[in-house]
């Protein structure tokens, strides 16, 4: 499946959460992230692409080091 990669969305989000070790919360923005409304209530499509970016960065490893 084809997922919507821009910045703020669902996929982007999920795999930013994954990154930055964030509870997995399944969320997206409207437009750009910060820059507009954040959406919790999800659509079966988006959290399919927030869970696809979530995994797709847990199997790369790719985690910021907080130190």
């Amino acid at each position: 499946m084809t997922y919507d990669k821009r910045h703020g969305g669902a996929w982007d989000r999920g795999g930013a959460d994954s990154y930055c070790r964030r509870p997995y919360s399944p969320h997206k923005y409207v437009a750009g992230t910060l820059t507009s409304d954040k959406v919790v209530s999800l659509s079966a499509i988006d959290l399919a692409a927030y869970d696809a970016g979530y995994e797709a960065n847990e199997a790369l490893g790719y985690h910021k080091d907080w130190d």
